[in-house]
């Protein structure tokens, strides 16, 4: 007589973002009762619609809605709060580190790896001090801040050099991050100016910094110029092919010898797979991803899957040109490996075959600030308001859960009939700073 299982398979997710949320959801729609329990574990509660990030900086988006609570949409499954600090796939276990400090153990029956990736930095001297990432919410709350406190104090300063620097702004990072960063913000900035009387659009100053000789390669070469040109129609300074040599206390030096002063640096050069997979007995390729076959298993191992940033998931649609070719860490690929993921996991605990992850690159999408875009979708290019509407038709389709996607479009539709909101909340980043200075006196 055949063993009756009597225990729920006990499933692990490490990662709560795109892949670690959407495999959830999956799971949670169509696991039946007592078939397995799912863990999801993150170091944050939510889940951070990151192409929405830029609009959250710049105030079109209340950033709170830019993220999904983990606890409110996962209602069947168990969510922990806390950073993985290592996984022993050989003993079916991986440790914790929890908020209060304390660490713990946690066993499990099917592993699932998406924590994500990270900042790719490079040895830039002065990077560490200067340079902000737009990857959380909080990187974006904390850079619109830092922007509209730089036009407070180049009004208030009597020091022209000191005013120059402080309204000279740099984004390092030509790719769909960096692009809609630079746009959104610059057009925030010089909207904030109507309100400074000695402040005008012309002492702005914003630089875009790029290795490669393109921006977005994501789009056509040919979509990729047009963003140049626009960028540079708004007087924004474009730098393809150039490299920061330094950037100690915000003054740049140029591989082709350009130099300059900037209290504003931000980093979009590319990302990395989350560096914790190195704490793992998983099989690694030479980028730290885990190697996984096109079904979205770890290769090699049993019980164990990987999706999204932190894997090497083979791309189908072009491994016929290149044999070699895995999928490039973006959302549009992260969510649909998702949810053949969850559905991949439930057919092997049934006794099926899992299917292979095959999907067409369908073309990209990108925000130029308020009323302005680049769209290249199925070969077709579109630019100005249609592709702006279009990115935000897609943006708005993909966001998680009903409630977010009613808040964004509350959010646009209010932005259409009031002034955009350019109020300065720096003292976020030091509330206590008042209290102290009162105690101290």
């Amino acid at each position: 007589m055949a063993a009756v299982k009597t225990k729920p398979t006990r499933i692990v997710i490490v990662g709560g973002g795109y892949v670690g949320m959407y495999t959830a959801l999956g799971l949670q729609s169509k696991l039946r009762s007592r078939e397995a329990s799912v863990t999801v574990i993150d170091p944050q509660p939510h889940m951070t619609y990151q192409p929405f990030l830029p609009e959250a900086a710049a105030g079109s988006i209340e950033p709170r809605h830019v993220v999904v609570p983990l606890r409110r949409v996962l209602k069947r499954c168990h969510v922990l709060t806390g950073r993985v600090t290592n996984i022993k796939h050989a003993n079916k276990s991986l440790t914790v580190e929890a908020l209060d400090g304390h660490v713990e153990q946690v066993d499990y029956d099917v592993l699932v790896v998406a924590p994500g990736s990270i900042a790719r930095t490079l040895p830039i001297p002065g990077l560490a001090e200067q340079g902000i990432a737009v990857k959380t919410i909080g990187e974006a709350i904390f850079l619109r801040n830092h922007v509209l406190d730089r036009l407070d104090k180049a009004a208030s300063t009597l020091d022209p050099e000191q005013r120059r620097k402080l309204l000279s702004f740099v984004v390092i990072g030509g790719g769909f991050a960096g692009i809609e960063t630079l746009a959104e913000l610059e057009d925030m900035t010089r909207y904030a100016l109507r309100y400074y009387e000695n402040l005008k659009p012309e002492d702005l100053n914003w630089v875009l910094i790029e290795a490669t000789g393109r921006v977005m390669p994501e789009v056509s070469a040919k979509m990729g110029v047009y963003t140049v040109k626009q960028l540079e129609k708004r007087g924004i300074k474009v730098f393809l092919d150039t490299r920061v040599k330094t950037m100690e206390g915000g003054h740049f030096i140029l591989d082709d010898g350009t130099e300059f002063d900037a209290d504003t640096v931000i980093w979009t050069a590319g990302v990395k797979a989350n560096p914790m997979l190195k704490n793992t007995d998983l099989p690694l390729d030479e980028r730290g991803r885990v190697r996984c076959t096109a079904t979205m298993q770890v290769e090699g191992v049993a019980d164990a899957w990987a999706a999204g940033d932190c894997s090497a998931v083979p791309d189908l649609s072009r491994t016929q040109e290149d044999p070699n070719a895995t999928c490039v860490p973006n959302a549009q690929h992260a969510v649909r490996q998702a949810k053949l993921l969850a559905k991949n996991i439930i057919a092997v605990l049934r006794g099926r075959e899992p299917k292979q992850y095959f999907h067409k690159y369908l073309g990209s999408v990108a925000g130029l600030g308020l009323y302005k875009g680049v769209a290249d979708v199925y070969g077709i290019k579109v630019k100005g308001v249609a592709a702006w509407f279009m990115h935000r038709s897609y943006h708005v389709s993909m966001m998680p859960t009903f409630n977010r996607k009613l808040r964004v479009l509350i959010d646009w539709t209010m932005a259409l009939f009031l002034r955009r909101e350019v109020v300065s909340l720096g003292q976020i980043n030091d509330p206590k700073a008042d209290f102290v200075r009162a105690a101290n006196s």
